[in-house]
């Protein structure tokens, strides 16, 4: 562990490239010699950077921590939306999460906060922590304490669309990815190795 202070950084925003750029992060932190715990909130194993990243060094550790992110709010989404993602997406009614995907970040924040807290890795990524708060699977006061209860040489990234306010108030480095134009409208699905 080196002894400089660790900050709190925020990547958010409707355009792509907040995990990536997290990726981008970790194997520069990799190339430093610092240890990286990667944790991944809402995805599931079958993300491309699942067959490098745990080979590229024994100083980092990436898992996932609950089901993928399709999970949606009705009214959410526009009717075209809806019905394209009808049968590929759980939905559920405001402030009625599915009560397993509850269960699965709550377990991911308690692990995450004891890594934390424990200060055996210089660099913690929880991405998609902040679509998890969005779709109320976990509350803005949990990540909050997350937050301050990392060990102070710990850096911390958190990644998602929509973060809160109060995380960006309380983050040190905000990032907002802003989509200008993206080939999904014109139904280009996520590709192997580019989105996924």
């Amino acid at each position: 562990m080196t002894t400089e202070k660790g900050f709190v950084q925020v990547y958010t925003g409707n355009g792509k490239g907040k995990t990536t750029a997290a990726i981008g992060l970790a194997i520069r932190a990799l190339g430093a010699g610092k240890k990286v715990l990667f944790l991944q909130f809402m995805k599931e194993k079958s993300y491309s950077e699942h067959n490098i990243l745990p080979n590229i060094s024994p100083n980092i550790k990436l898992e996932t921590l609950g089901k993928p992110f399709f999970i949606a709010r009705k009214e959410d989404l526009d009717p075209e939306t809806l019905a394209q993602w009808e049968n590929k997406c759980v939905f559920f009614e405001p402030g009625k999460p599915p009560a397993d995907y509850v269960q699965l970040i709550k377990e991911g924040v308690e692990k995450a906060k004891k890594e934390l807290m424990s200060g055996n890795y210089d660099l913690v990524i929880l991405d998609e922590i902040n679509v998890a708060v969005f779709f109320e699977l976990i509350t803005e006061e949990t990540v909050l304490d997350l937050i301050n209860s990392k060990a102070p040489k710990v850096e911390i990234v958190l990644t998602g669309r929509n973060a809160t306010e109060k995380i960006m108030e309380r983050a040190d480095l905000v990032t907002e990815m802003r989509e200008i134009k993206h080939y999904y409208t014109q139904g280009i699905e996520a590709r192997k190795g580019i989105e996924n």
